[in-house]
């Protein structure tokens, strides 16, 4: 029969594995068989952690309590382990003061450097609840280094965790995200599922913080469905609070339900601070959701509950929500220490409140600065898109009220500001990570399903640890653009809005605005208008059919092109063209729209990122080309293209693999690659080309050190984008321009073969003799009738 000591061993055992229910049972047998003194005082506090764990607070209280008042004597190492045990549950119910107390007192008490190790973790972790950031990154600092002496790996994991979360709430997510990750496998191999779900969840709140809002809320769903399993209702409340935080940057009108929720699981636990921070939560989603009514009490009620917690950056929240409902009372400042979501917050209200329509635009310009000044910390393009949700608000009420106003200057400003923020990071070629290579490569010889989703994870998650630049481009004036744009160039900036359309043309000679309409009519017919294309490129169909599907698709452009095109022909003369399209306008050949065919045009992510780009001179010197497998004319293809160049190397058939193209890539000045495409919409830069050995995906554009001047994608799909928060547009031939590439020709819909073959092999002689992209293609592509498949080829750049 086991003794009380071993136990009590077990139940610790079982508590550190988040085993509650296991734990219980060795602890309540423990106390049965141990008399009085120190070892039943520490039965006593472990068997307190899992009263407070499972929604008894009060009893564990009572319980550590009775210990420490006890006659019978107990040492001061003990005592110690008690008062932790008291800090803890008080930590766990809000009880920020009476914790830190507790904490402080335990400490000259702790001379097990396990001990010393809980009681600055803990510590941490109240001082991170109340926004003292530096004093939790001292306390988990020094947890972890008194775990590592008393050989615990899994509590100094648990530490470097909490380090991890610092930096998020300091607002470096990389640091974030490489400390979670590094923690992360000593967890997930001693921790129980309870543990594992407490990391999660906060790792899902990085996560959420980087755009990453399906990732985020998967992870959490999981970690409160572990919760709810084990009855821990503490933590299930703070999952469901994470999720309306959440929701509330994302203005989700669900998030206040997520709140209420949190806020009803803190009542049944027995945590009524707990139940202000999720009744605060409710009353900001209410308010950005425009439920505003009564919120001007339940301000009141709640701000000094939330000032007595020192939960400032909380009560700044509502204060914002109070102005913004109120109209009349003061905004209150917000601190440039604040997180940057809540400095966001400041500038919306701001800009909204403010009467004068140049107040409200220089509060959206500070505010997207800022976000733009965190963007630029991230290597990776897929953060870098996704961290922009953080600032929809802001760029929507920019366009809007640019939209409204007189000034051409201030349209131009915001179609830039509101769009591609990601073109405008300067980007940093990092050394190859021999681990993402390997992992890319066992992608290419198709794994099973559960292993191709792990190596996915792990390909995207560790370029999310990269470092960015920390430099961007600010947005180009007017000015600047007119002379980039000289006297045979003219740039059409199309600004989408909820209700219009607006278009401005930029030449040598001025500028002219032109409204094109509600945004009802274009979307009716940008609707269906890739499935028009892509089974218009289809070979195998009877002559009536193609024939009927071209002439539909004619039409839909004729169409297209008298709403985006036609009024603007004045203004553009006979100049090329440079266009910066609102990302709903991601799939439209606009080479092929009556008033741009013939017309040298160029699709760029910003008038910015293309004055940076036609700045440099174009290298086509080497021309490099590449045939995939199982496309039947791509070799015929490549081979005719090839031989427009005098200096130019071919791989096909078995020599087409991705260290080959790779090597390739970095050596020529024009890259063309004649393959099967995909485009992944769920993560787009594992969209990729079929080689001989697998694909080559984005991620592979990502990793190479030099890349050709001029891309040409004859391929299907690859020239598709999927666009996030609006204006962020993200796929392959963003992959490229992100890499450093100047020009990208591709398709955003399926190609006939021999389309491709003779458009792109025209573009190549014409490339050969030192045209320009832009004008090579131009002259290469034809009118879209009904006898001939389209060649839907953009020129992006």
């Amino acid at each position: 029969m086991p003794t009380a000591e071993e136990l009590h061993r077990r139940g610790v055992g079982a508590l550190n594995r988040g085993r509650h229910a296991e734990a219980r049972r060795h602890l309540e047998r423990a106390r049965e068989l141990s008399g009085a003194g120190d070892l039943r005082a520490r039965i006593d506090a472990s068997l307190a952690y899992v009263l407070s764990e499972t929604g008894d607070p009060e009893g564990a209280l009572r319980l550590c309590r009775e210990a420490l008042s006890s006659p019978h004597g107990i040492g001061e190492e003990t005592r110690g382990v008690l008062l932790r045990q008291v800090a803890l549950v008080e930590m766990l119910r809000g009880e920020g003061e009476a914790a830190i107390a507790a904490f402080d007192a335990a400490v000259p008490l702790t001379r097990d450097p396990v001990g010393l190790g809980n009681v600055h973790l803990n510590r941490g972790n109240v001082h991170l609840q109340r926004g003292a950031l530096d004093l939790a990154a001292g306390d988990f600092a020094a947890a972890r280094a008194s775990f590592v002496v008393g050989g615990d790996p899994l509590a100094a994991a648990k530490a470097e965790h909490n380090l991890g979360y610092v930096e998020f709430r300091r607002g470096d997510l990389v640091a974030a995200l490489r400390l979670m990750d590094g923690a992360r496998g000593e967890v997930e191999a001693q921790g129980g599922p309870a543990l594992v779900a407490m990391v999660d969840q906060d790792r899902a709140e990085v996560l959420l913080a980087a755009g990453l809002h399906d990732e985020g809320l998967s992870a959490l769903r999981s970690a409160a469905q572990q919760y709810a399993r084990r009855r821990l209702a503490q933590r299930r409340g703070e999952a469901e609070l994470a999720v309306a935080r959440a929701g509330a940057l994302r203005g989700d009108p669900r998030a206040a339900a997520a709140a209420r929720r949190a806020r009803d699981l803190f009542e049944r636990s027995g945590a009524p601070r707990w139940r202000v921070r999720a009744e605060a939560q409710a009353l900001v989603c209410d308010s950005r959701a425009g439920r505003t009514a009564g919120l001007a009490d339940r301000a009141a009620t709640l701000l000094p509950e939330l000032a007595q917690q020192r939960l400032g950056h909380l009560a700044l929240e509502v204060r914002l929500e109070q102005a913004r409902a109120s109209r009349g009372r003061p905004v209150p400042r917000v601190p440039r220490s604040a997180p940057l979501e809540l400095r966001l917050a400041e500038r919306d209200v701001r800009a909204e409140l403010a009467t004068r329509r140049a107040d409200a635009l220089r509060h959206l310009r500070a505010g997207l600065d800022d976000l733009h000044a965190w963007q630029s910390s991230f290597g990776s393009l897929d953060l870098q898109t996704n961290v922009v949700g953080l600032g929809v608000r802001l760029g929507v009420r920019g366009q809007a009220l640019a939209v409204g106003s007189r000034s051409d200057a201030v349209l131009l400003e915001w179609s830039e500001r509101a769009r591609m923020l990601a073109s405008r990071v300067q980007p940093v070629r990092t050394p190859q990570d021999p681990a993402v290579a390997a992992d890319l490569a066992e992608l290419r010889a198709a794994p099973g399903p559960e292993r191709e989703a792990e190596l996915r994870r792990r390909v995207r998650e560790r370029a999310w640890q990269r470092r960015g630049s920390g430099a961007y481009a600010s947005p180009a004036p007017l000015d600047a653009v007119v002379a980039g744009l000289g006297d045979d160039t003219a740039l059409a900036a199309y600004v989408v809005t909820a209700e219009r359309v607006v278009a401005l043309v930029v030449t040598g000679a001025g500028t002219r605005r032109h409204d094109l309409g509600g945004r009802a009519a274009l979307d009716a017919l940008l609707g269906g208008l890739l499935a028009d294309l892509d089974v218009s490129a289809g070979t195998g169909l009877p002559a009536a059919v193609s024939t009927v599907v071209r002439s539909a698709l004619a039409e839909r452009l004729v169409r297209l092109g008298d709403v985006l095109v036609a009024p603007l022909l004045a203004d553009l003369g006979d100049r090329r063209v440079v266009l910066t399209p609102s990302g709903v306008l991601a799939g439209v050949p606009w080479a092929l729209l009556p008033g741009l065919v013939g017309r040298p045009v160029t699709v760029a992510q910003s008038a910015t990122s293309w004055l940076d780009r036609a700045a440099r001179p174009m290298r086509l010197g080497v021309g490099g080309f590449v045939a995939g497998p199982r496309v039947p004319r791509a070799e015929a293809e490549v081979r005719a293209a090839a031989s427009a160049w005098s200096r130019a190397e071919v791989l096909a058939g078995p020599a087409a693999t991705a260290e080959a193209v790779t090597d390739l890539a970095g050596r020529v000045d024009v890259l063309h690659v004649a393959a099967h495409g995909r485009h992944a919409a769920d993560n787009p830069l594992f969209s990729g080309l079929e080689l001989d050995d697998g694909p080559w995906f984005g991620y592979d554009v990502d990793r190479l050190t030099s890349v050709p001047d001029v891309v040409l994608l004859s391929a299907c799909e690859v020239g598709r984008s999927s666009v996030r928060w609006g204006e962020e547009l993200i796929g392959m031939s963003a992959a490229w321009l992100h890499a450093g590439a100047r020009c990208v020709v591709a398709s955003p819909a399926a190609v006939a073969d021999d389309a491709a073959h003779d458009t792109l092999v025209r573009v190549h002689r014409a490339l050969a003799a030192g045209t320009d992209p832009a004008s090579a293609l131009a002259a290469a592509v034809d009118p879209v009738t009904p006898r001939s498949a389209p060649a839907p080829f953009v020129c992006f750049g």
